[in-house]
């Protein structure tokens, strides 16, 4: 019993350590999709900013790093979302159904935006 509690143990670390790794290097799997694509459509100024932001992360990126500026984002993007709300209520005190319109519009882009951050897993 104990011999399988340590094996269990043990198969969890590993799953955890291997998908903790995994963030930076999904990053950069995803760089290099992205410079593949680049380059076949011969996109030279687009393929050497690429290959800086490899360098980068193959040099800098740390799953608390990603993780960091992960939550970060998502902060920011609640903050966009309450800036639109608000600019929605103004606009309904306002009247003026054009500007309720576009401000539903941009208000539920938002919130469509947040909720993709929210769904990433980091």
């Amino acid at each position: 019993m104990n011999y399988r509690t340590v094996l269990a143990l043990a198969l969890l670390s590993l799953t955890t350590a291997t998908q903790a790794a995994s963030l930076c290097s999904e990053k950069e799997q995803s760089i290099k999709r992205e410079i593949g694509y680049a380059e076949k459509h011969n996109n030279q100024s687009r393929i050497n900013g690429l290959k800086t932001a490899l360098s980068e992360v193959q040099k800098n990126c740390t799953d608390e790093n990603l993780r960091a500026n992960h939550q970060k984002a998502i902060a920011e993007k609640r903050q966009d979302v309450a800036q639109r709300k608000n600019d929605l209520a103004e606009a309904r005190k306002k009247g003026d159904q054009d500007k309720i319109a576009k401000r539903e519009k941009k208000l539920a882009e938002e919130e469509h935006e947040l909720k993709a951050l929210m769904a990433r897993d980091y």
